[in-house]
């Protein structure tokens, strides 16, 4: 945590890239979307997405508006969708559902010439979890796999295992498929500290999510830390830490074509102070 970034690119595990603010990252999310439409000049192109962070979708619709990027071969995989206590989908109508944003900030409001198909929009059913990976392969996989990473490590909603009386061992996380899952504690935590001004009555508290299989067969991966002095400790450990199922971004480890990107300010050193 305490050594250079020049240290730390030399012990790296996992190629990163720093922009200079926050600002810079957010428009180099969008742009990099962005940039992976254009270059299929109208092919099929199959993305998995986040919802978190969000704030790069406002700037992709205004460079696909204003540059005429047709999404009509574009399917989009959803990585992830909030449960209920008893394992349902939360509504679209739901401040949180990330279909529902996805669908309303993202897709709807898209020039309806330029639009995709409504039945490119795909998203994990906690009563059909094997439908998305199955439309995943019949696209061809993946061509990029966008995404944040969680206070633990999580990509998706891919958690550290919670049970203490069931071990999951790297390579069972590696080939993990979309299923439900109870979020941890500190998931619930970081979730209202962004959401919901801490009220962790609001965060739902389950979740279905693609598994880390489908996400490490993608041909190319980009991982974004946007979250500032939340994400210093993350991002370290997420490129040179020792890979395991305790912080499943490890796992990306090794693919061919990742690449974690995050602001100079979050990559500084790490020291405890009190403040």
């Amino acid at each position: 945590m305490e050594i250079s970034v020049e240290e730390l690119r030399g012990r790296a595990r996992l190629r990163f890239r720093l922009v200079p603010d926050i600002a810079s990252l957010i428009q180099d999310f969008a742009v990099s979307i962005a940039d992976e439409i254009r270059s299929k000049a109208g092919a099929p192109l199959s993305l998995i997405l986040p919802v978190g962070p969000v704030a790069q979708y406002p700037i992709l619709v205004e460079i696909t508006n204003r540059e005429r990027l047709s999404w009509r071969n574009v399917h989009v995989f959803q990585m992830d969708e909030w449960l209920d206590w008893q394992g349902r989908l939360v509504g679209e109508d739901h401040p949180l559902s990330f279909t529902g944003f996805i669908r309303r900030e993202l897709l709807g409001k898209i020039d309806a010439e330029l639009r995709m198909p409504e039945g490119h929009h795909h998203w994990p059913d906690p009563f059909s979890p094997d439908r998305i990976s199955e439309e995943l392969a019949r696209q061809g996989g993946a061509d990029a796999c966008y995404g944040g990473i969680g206070y633990h490590g999580h990509v998706a909603f891919n958690e550290p295992a919670l049970s203490r009386w069931h071990e999951v061992s790297v390579e069972e996380l590696r080939e993990s498929l979309t299923r439900v899952v109870a979020l941890g504690d500190d998931s619930i935590v970081v979730q209202s500290i962004g959401c919901a001004g801490g009220d962790s009555q609001a965060i739902p508290p389950m979740a279905v999510t693609m598994g880390m299989r489908d996400i490490l067969a993608s041909r190319k991966i980009r991982l974004y830390c946007a979250a500032g002095e939340r994400h210093r400790a993350v991002f370290r450990t997420a490129v040179a830490g020792d890979a395991g199922v305790d912080f499943p971004v490890t796992l990306v480890q090794g693919h061919a074509d990742a690449e974690v990107i995050t602001d100079e300010a979050t990559a500084r050193p790490i020291v405890a102070q009190l403040r």
